[in-house]
């Protein structure tokens, strides 16, 4: 081949290089382009030697039922509206909660984390992520890359996920934690203080 249609295939070999590996990709947006934390996160064990008696439920699905599509978020097709949460019977000298929804279906990747939730607190109500949390709370970063709720946006026919959302009563009354923490590192952070926790499953799928 001369050098001159080697010159003229040039540009279309490059464009398509690009293309292969862009759809590789799959955009920036699913939930498999960041890096998740560990599949193995250890979660803390309640210093009491049991779970309690706490509980915790939601307006918005039943516990292992599926998440309605406004929760998720708008790539999936939702509004991204944070989810509601209700929590009762904390423990005795828990001074405030905590709480992370991971994709457990995804390496755990973290959708929401929030702490210095003071310890009166018994819920959050729908849409409150960004505008208005409870008095002190702080919000981290998801691992979208985002400060506060992530809802779900899984890979297109990637089977259910499942969307665990623990809450946890700490017997301190806050956590001095960076606004960008791994979730391996903030399970390690409530390891030693962690009173009681309570979790429920909602599920989505593309």
């Amino acid at each position: 081949m001369n050098t001159s249609a080697m010159s003229k295939l040039l540009p279309v070999m490059i464009l398509l290089l690009v293309t292969v590996i862009f759809a590789g990709c799959g955009g920036k947006t699913q939930e498999t382009i960041m890096t998740p934390a560990s599949e193995t996160a250890s979660e803390p064990k309640p210093t009491t030697g049991g779970e309690g008696n706490m509980r915790v439920t939601s307006t918005a699905f039943q516990d292992n039922g599926p998440i309605p599509e406004k929760y998720a978020r708008q790539g999936a097709g939702g509004d991204n509206v944070s989810i509601p949460l209700w929590w009762t019977d904390a423990p005795e000298g828990a001074k405030s909660f905590a709480f992370a929804m991971v994709d457990t279906s995804a390496r755990n990747w973290v959708h929401w984390l929030v702490i210095n939730i003071p310890v009166k607190t018994t819920s959050i109500i729908e849409g409150a992520s960004g505008k208005s949390m409870p008095e002190g709370s702080k919000e981290l970063t998801n691992t979208f890359g985002e400060i506060g709720y992530g809802g779900p946006q899984p890979p297109p026919s990637s089977g259910v996920h499942d969307y665990v959302t623990t809450i946890y009563a700490l017997n301190v009354a806050g956590l001095d934690l960076p606004q960008q923490i791994s979730y391996d590192d903030f399970l390690q952070a409530l390891d030693g203080k962690v009173l009681a926790k309570a979790s429920i499953t909602g599920t989505f799928s593309r």
